[in-house]
């Protein structure tokens, strides 16, 4: 028999099963079982695609076993052996599985629903996103900001950035958040309250710090005009470097991104300002950014009349070696909520390092026991910039562990930070609000689903 087919007969495996026929129909199946995988991109579900390989792999070894009972298998006048047969069948079905090996990475870099994008159009985004495991798929929808423009008083001015390169623009106002899942509704808050009360909104450059993905359509969706970047914070760099704090939330890897700035950012962004998640700024930003810092990489506000032995444990106050490291300096408390860093002078002086050392000094000492604090009052309590108590009415969240309610400090306000166990959208949700709640509210752009 003529052992030369047309393409359509391969792949629909049309003939006769001799020993080279029978090849032809196990490459045939196996073949379609390729097309079917490469042609992924038309698929959105994974699962689905998976199963359907499967279910191929199964038919490419169960139809020619139904089908060797009852067709011959004769090359010339010789009984093709039984053996070959099902070594044949079998390294067929190795071949696929290897297939499917070398391409698994396609499995991880398709977006969940590529339908997703066509919310953009109506300002409300309902993006999946994958948590860490223990919690359930998740679901946000935010509703698209009001428009943004720059105000007269801030002039024309001649740019010519696009791109990526845009990030150099010395007129920026630069802005580091974290972008995380559990406090997403409080960032995006964050970011809508600095553009409601900027000057010059358009000015401002936000540079989100995530450990998830597909946060950046989010983003774009609700921010449709906002200049930005996401940078991706491996959480393993400082995995081993966390120890437990008092609240399982202070012991997140994200919390730790604002210690590599200096590494993540480019090298043409040379100043910054933090900001935590769970505030509001109700001042222009910009009377921060423009703040001196004199000598010193970083500014906050400082409030020295706080309990500093306090922050850490008898071990560290008892041992000079680590004790000893505030001697000729004046430490004061800060919260690290709200920082702006010189990050010229933070890579020139290595601070990421410094704060490192501090952190292996605790996984074998327990010298603290405030999360990602310490490290930073270590390394620079004493040597701050100071900067107004109003860009930080911290502590709004409440005590650490009972989260019960608290009042604003006497004097002017710019900035109001939820710092502590309460968040202010976890108290609206519940019908349980502080008083002080309702003055973020206004800046939620979270719209529940139904």
């Amino acid at each position: 028999m003529d052992s030369s087919l047309s393409a359509s007969s391969f792949l629909k495996g049309s003939f006769v099963p001799t020993a080279s026929g029978l090849r032809y129909r196990e490459k045939g199946r196996l073949i379609r079982s390729i097309f079917h995988f490469l042609s992924l991109k038309t698929l959105v579900d994974r699962r689905g695609t998976l199963g359907f390989l499967v279910s191929s792999l199964a038919s490419l070894v169960t139809n020619p076993l139904f089908e060797f009972k009852s067709e011959k298998k004769v090359l010339g006048a010789e009984v093709y052996p039984l053996k070959m047969m099902w070594f044949m069948r079998f390294s067929g079905l190795l071949f696929a599985i290897m297939v499917m090996i070398l391409f698994s990475p396609h499995f991880q870099s398709f977006p969940p629903a590529e339908a997703i994008r066509s919310s953009h159009h109506d300002g409300n985004l309902r993006v999946p996103i994958v948590i860490p495991a223990g919690d359930s798929p998740r679901l946000f929808s935010f509703r698209k900001a009001s428009a943004f423009n720059n105000a007269e008083e801030c002039g024309f001015r001649d740019r010519n950035f696009s791109g990526k390169s845009s990030v150099c623009d010395p007129f920026l106002v630069h802005v580091a958040i974290t972008l995380d899942v559990h406090y997403l509704r409080g960032s995006m808050a964050a970011v809508h309250s600095i553009l409601q009360h900027s000057q010059c909104p358009e000015d401002i450059f936000f540079h989100f710090l995530v450990s998830e993905t597909h946060l950046e359509i989010l983003v774009r969706s609700t921010f449709p005009q906002l200049k930005f970047k996401v940078y991706y914070f491996n959480p393993e760099i400082v995995r081993n470097l966390i120890s437990t704090s008092v609240r399982e939330a202070l012991e997140h890897p994200l919390n730790y991104a604002r210690n590599y700035l200096a590494d993540l950012l480019e090298p043409c962004v040379r100043r910054v300002i933090y900001l935590d998640s769970d505030l509001i700024v109700v001042d222009d930003i910009y009377k921060l950014w423009s703040t001196s810092l004199g000598t010193r990489t970083i500014g906050a506000p400082e409030y020295c009349h706080a309990n500093f032995t306090r922050y850490f444990t008898d071990k560290f106050w008892s041992e000079k070696r680590y004790y000893g490291t505030f001697d000729g300096r004046k430490p004061c408390y800060f919260n690290t909520g709200v920082i702006v860093i010189d990050l010229a002078k933070w890579r020139r002086f290595g601070f990421t390092k410094r704060i490192e050392r501090w952190m292996e000094v605790q996984k074998n000492n327990r010298i603290y026991e405030l999360g990602s604090l310490p490290p930073y009052l270590l390394v620079f309590a004493g040597h701050v910039a100071p900067i107004e108590h109003r860009w930080n009415q911290h502590g709004l969240g409440g005590d650490n562990v009972k989260g019960s309610c608290r009042e604003l400090h006497p004097g002017p306000v710019s900035l109001l930070h939820w710092s502590g166990s309460g968040k202010p959208w976890a108290r609206l949700d519940m019908k349980a609000p502080c008083p002080i709640d309702a003055v973020w509210s206004p800046y939620d752009l979270y719209r529940p689903l139904r």
